[in-house]
């Protein structure tokens, strides 16, 4: 591998101002007015595929935003890799927190600031360039697959289709994914797990029409007061939620799993000073780490209504409104949740109001064994490039395609992420290490090698 290390090196500037040119197209798949930028990231996507190595690659039309794929074969007889990752980005505002434009990269201190630094262009071009150096030196093992949506941050929509239409052509040993996070630079991991998700937008409705606060106020009921009152309702006083069979599914992990899961190195009081909280809230009985990977948790993302412009307005709204997510873990079912979220708010409705709640997007929980060669392999290539084996963790975050991948086309996933949780992914001042992103190049060849070996062993 010293020749593949020798060219990354003599390429790494290279590497950087490519991704540059990819992270200054604004992909925000959740705005309509960036949908041309969107495509035009897609075709951007392919041309790198292309210029990288890969034997074809193509923009694929969606009922949404594009999906790319590509591919580089190097015989039947090798194992397949199918590589996941997500050209859109997340919306950037609050623009006035950005330090520097979201879309105009920078490095300051040895970090990529920009949207889609780590989430996910950073993560997923690092296999783009891996691929390149591997057939710039003739040292690819694998056949290797691309499939790079773009509708992640909105849910996936149409990947699932494509997925069913396409198995034949998706047919590979393993998926491989870069879209997550290490402990820490010096301290390698892999994550074995992720939460699944409901998410839901509810809307309460009070009078008719907005209402002057001084003629009504006190006597006919303030949507934002009800919508407050019923949200503080979904958690008891041990933070525990308080939708009728919310837990019924939920796989409580045995105290030797717990003991395992704590020997991934945590640090209470950097992590508070990290977030600039004074303590830290969260289920009874549980720890942060527990309460952030393997309990479900039910957050609001976004409340509002009434005047929020400049200066005063006395109004009393007639309408108020919340986003809000719910992480599960196994064996939860996202529909099956969002309708007892669905009932229970409902039911709970006080008849002054009128409440609608609707369905965004979900997906399932996902766990991957820490026996298989892929995993195996991917140990071995991270204690390759860190010195150091991978501590196996839990995620907070949710990949819901880990599931569908699972269930459409019998492949178990490999979370082979090379972020970190400070990365401010979703956040103003998104960024993401230089080290990080060069160090991934190195690691996912080595990946692939052992890769190969394991799968010609057990052959």
């Amino acid at each position: 591998m010293e020749h593949l290390d020798t060219y990354l090196e003599q390429h790494k500037e290279r590497f950087t101002e490519e991704l540059f040119e990819l992270l200054r197209i604004p992909s925000v798949s959740a705005d309509p007015k960036y949908r041309d930028d969107v495509k035009r990231c897609a075709e951007a996507v392919k041309e790198s595929l292309l210029k990288a190595g890969a034997d074809n690659a193509e923009v694929c039309p969606t009922a949404g935003h594009p999906i790319v794929y590509g591919e580089k074969l190097v015989g039947p007889d090798k194992p397949t890799v199918l590589v996941y990752g997500h050209y859109d980005v997340q919306p950037p505002d609050p623009m006035e927190l950005w330090d520097s434009p979201p879309f105009e990269p920078v490095i300051k201190n040895g970090n990529i600031y920009a949207r889609g630094s780590a989430d996910d262009k950073g993560q997923f071009y690092m296999h783009v360039k891996a691929l390149e150096a591997m057939v710039k030196n003739d040292a690819l093992p694998c056949n290797i697959k691309f499939m790079i949506e773009g509708e992640e941050e909105v849910g996936s929509k149409n990947l699932a289709i494509y997925v069913r239409e396409n198995r034949e052509k998706l047919k590979a040993d393993v998926v491989l994914i870069s879209d997550t996070a290490m402990i820490a630079n010096d301290v390698p991991s892999i994550n074995t797990g992720l939460r699944g998700l409901s998410y839901v937008e509810v809307e309460v409705t009070g009078p008719n029409r907005d209402l002057h606060s001084g003629v009504y106020g006190g006597a006919v009921a303030n949507p934002i007061n009800v919508l407050c009152d019923l949200i503080s309702s979904l958690h008891d006083e041990d933070r525990r939620i308080t939708i009728p069979g919310f837990y019924d599914a939920v796989v409580e992990l045995s105290e030797a799993e717990r003991k395992a899961l704590a020997e991934a190195p945590f640090d209470l009081e950097e992590y508070k000073r990290d977030l600039g909280i004074g303590e830290v809230l969260g289920e009874k009985g549980y720890s942060s780490e527990e309460r952030s990977s393997i309990r479900p948790t039910l957050d609001v993302n976004g409340i509002w209504g009434g005047y929020i412009g400049e200066g005063a307005k006395t109004v009393l709204p007639s309408k108020a409104y919340a986003k809000i997510s719910m992480r599960l873990v196994p064996d939860q079912k996202s529909d099956a949740i969002t309708k007892l979220f669905q009932e229970h708010f409902e039911r709970i409705a006080p008849p002054y109001v009128k409440v609608e709640v609707r369905p965004h997007h979900g997906g399932e929980a996902a766990v991957t064994p820490t026996d298989s060669p892929a995993y195996q392999a991917a140990s071995k290539a991270m204690e390759d490039t860190f010195g150091k084996a991978p501590i196996p963790t839990r995620g907070g975050g949710s990949i819901p395609i880990v599931a569908l991948f699972e269930q459409e086309l019998g492949l178990k996933t490999i979370l082979f992420g090379f972020g970190l949780d400070s990365n401010a992914i979703h956040s103003p001042n998104e960024h993401y290490g230089v080290f990080n992103y060069m160090k991934g190049i190195a690691t996912i060849p080595r990946f692939h090698h052992h890769f190969a070996s394991l799968m010609n062993g057990r052959a």
